[in-house]
């Protein structure tokens, strides 16, 4: 009896060697004339980045946080940008980070409502509040409920960090800071751009 699945398993192996290797072939078998516009461009002896600069740094994007949430058990929110969009949100960038020397299950941000709690772990209760318009953004959600956040937290090693957003609706063009907070984290002011 072990001699047929040792068999089945020797024929599977080469199916499976025999549709790789024409999957190879086929991809490799045609040879076109490259058209104009595949023809790399004309270089230039000017460097385009300076020989300093990390490959990952964009000025779109900055590196250096904007204002930094502390919670329990070592983690942070470094926010990185609040820019608002052109229709009518406001998106919040950062990275979550374990700063403890263990690894940690994320802490739960989902906040308390039923809908953003059947979609898993995020950070869905997070809130902006304007002191000075005396109101609160609580985080959008999709026709489905789920927050427009990132979703899926799980365990973060020691050390470790995940780019995370958050989607609100954009306060007034005249409110410039707000308050961040998220659950079980030290709230934190956000200028906005």
């Amino acid at each position: 009896m072990k001699v047929r699945y040792g068999r089945n398993a020797q024929r599977t192996g080469a199916v499976v060697v025999a549709t790789c290797a024409a999957v190879l072939i086929a991809g490799c078998g045609a040879e076109e004339k490259p058209k104009a516009s595949d023809k790399p461009a004309a270089t230039s002896s000017a460097p385009s980045k300076s020989a300093d600069a990390p490959p990952s740094a964009t000025a779109e994007e900055p590196t250096e946080p904007i204002a930094i949430l502390r919670g329990q058990e070592g983690f942070e929110v470094a926010v990185t940008s609040a820019t608002r969009d052109a229709g009518g949100f406001l998106t919040v960038k950062g990275a979550l980070k374990n700063t403890s020397d263990q690894g940690r299950a994320v802490p739960d941000m989902r906040g308390v409502e039923t809908e953003v709690l059947k979609h898993g772990k995020s950070l869905g209760g997070a809130t902006l509040v304007d002191a000075i318009g005396k109101k609160r953004y609580y985080v959008l959600r999709d026709t489905d409920g789920r927050p427009l956040t990132t979703t899926g937290l799980g365990i973060l090693a020691a050390g470790d960090a995940i780019d995370v957003f958050m989607q609100f609706p954009a306060p007034p063009p005249a409110t410039t800071d707000v308050s961040l907070q998220l659950p079980t984290f030290e709230p934190a002011t956000l200028k906005l751009s």
